[in-house]
C-alpha cells in the first residue's frame, strides 16, 4: 500500500460466536484476519457487536435475581458492559497472541469501555422493537411489565419477549482516549456491542434501555478518528440488489447517491443488510476521501486491495 491507511472494522456476530467455547475459537480466526490488515500497513481499530453475549449475561442476570429476592434486576447497560469485557477480553488475548506469532511485538492491545450518549428525543424511544432476552409466556410477561416496567411484545407465535429502543449515537464519551490510544500506536478493541447507551443528567450519565446498533456507532468512531476505512463485515462478499431474485446483481462500486437510491428503492432488507448500507453511506459522505466497504471477515484484506467486497465512496 502506498501510505498507512487508519481503518475502523465492525465485527458481527459471525466473528465472536454464540457460546464460550464458540468465542474462543472464531476470535483466533477473527485475529488472524486483523493482523493480516496490520501487515499491510493499516492502522486497525476494532469495534463489533454482542448479540449473542448481551442476551446470554442478561438471561443469567435476570434468572439470578428469580433465583434470590435480594439482588435487584440488572439494567441492560450493564449488561451492555458486561458484555464489552468480556469480549474484549478474549479479543484482545488472540489479537496479542497471533501479533506475537508473527514476529509484531511493538503494537500493545488494549479494550476501552465505551459510553455512548443517545438522545432522549429520539423517536426510537416511542417506538421499541429490539427483541432481548429469553422468550416468557403472556403470564410471565405481564408480570415482567408490572415488576421491572418492561415493554413486552409478542413475537411471531414463539412467546413473548421484552423489547427496547434502539436509538442513534449521538456522542462516544471516551472519545479522546480512544483518540490519544490510536495515535500512540496502540491496537484499540472499542464501541463494544454498539457501546452502552446512556443519557447525560447534567454532570451524570445513566444508562439507558436500549441497544445502539453496532454499525452506526463503528460509523461514529470512524468520523471521529477520521479514519480512511470503514470496514462493515457481514456474512455475504458483496451487497446485491434484487437478492434472491432472478435478475440478482452483485455490487463491487457505489458512489454514495447510488447506494441511496437503492436504499429508497427498498433493496436492503431492515435489520439485516439495510444499517450496514446506511452506515456506509454516511460515513462515505462524511468527508473527503473516505470509503466503506462491506465484506466477508475473510477478504477484508483482499477488500482494503481492492479485489472484492462493495465499495462505497463520494
Amino acid at each position: 500500500m502506498d501510505k498507512k491507511k487508519r481503518i475502523v472494522i465492525a465485527l458481527g456476530g459471525n466473528a465472536l460466536g454464540n457460546t464460550l467455547p464458540e468465542q474462543m475459537a472464531a476470535v483466533k480466526i477473527t485475529a488472524k484476519a486483523i493482523v493480516d490488515l496490520i501487515e499491510e500497513g493499516c492502522e486497525v481499530v476494532v469495534a463489533h457487536g454482542n448479540g449473542p453475549q448481551v442476551g446470554m449475561i442478561n438471561n443469567a442476570m435476570a434468572a439470578l435475581s428469580r433465583e434470590d429476592a435480594n439482588q435487584p434486576n440488572t439494567p441492560l447497560s450493564v449488561c451492555v458492559a458486561m458484555s464489552q469485557a468480556y469480549i474484549g477480553y478474549d479479543l484482545q488475548n488472540a489479537l496479542r497472541e497471533e501479533l506475537i506469532n508473527r514476529g509484531i511485538t511493538n503494537i500493545p492491545v488494549a479494550t476501552m469501555i465505551t459510553q455512548i450518549r443517545v438522545d432522549q428525543d429520539d423517536p426510537a424511544f416511542q417506538n421499541p422493537s429490539k427483541p432481548i432476552g429469553h422468550f416468557m409466556t403472556e403470564e410471565q410477561a405481564r408480570v415482567a411489565e408490572e415488576k421491572y416496567s418492561y415493554i413486552m411484545k409478542e413475537d411471531s407465535g414463539r412467546g413473548w419477549r421484552r423489547v427496547v429502543a434502539s436509538p442513534k449515537p449521538a456522542e462516544i464519551i471516551e472519545i479522546g482516549a480512544i483518540r490519544s490510544l490510536v495515535d500512540s500506536g496502540q491496537l484499540v478493541i472499542a464501541c463494544g456491542g454498539g457501546g452502552i447507551p446512556v443519557m447525560r443528567q447534567g454532570n451524570h450519565l445513566k444508562g439507558a434501555s436500549a441497544v445502539i446498533d453496532k454499525d452506526f456507532a463503528s460509523c461514529l468512531l470512524a468520523e471521529e478518528l477520521d479514519a480512511d476505512f470503514l470496514i462493515i463485515l457481514t456474512a455475504v462478499e458483496k451487497v446485491a440488489i434484487n437478492f434472491g431474485k432472478p435478475d440478482e446483481t452483485w455490487l463491487d462500486d457505489l458512489s454514495v447517491e447510488e447506494a441511496e437510491k437503492y436504499i429508497g428503492e427498498g433493496h436492503f432488507a431492515p435489520g439485516s443488510m439495510l444499517p450496514k448500507v446506511q452506515a456506509a453511506v454516511k460515513f462515505a459522505g462524511s468527508g473527503e476521501g473516505r470509503t466503506a466497504l462491506i465484506t466477508l471477515l475473510e477478504k477484508a484484506k483482499d477488500g482494503i486491495l481492492g479485489k472484492t467486497g462493495t465499495r462505497i465512496h463520494q
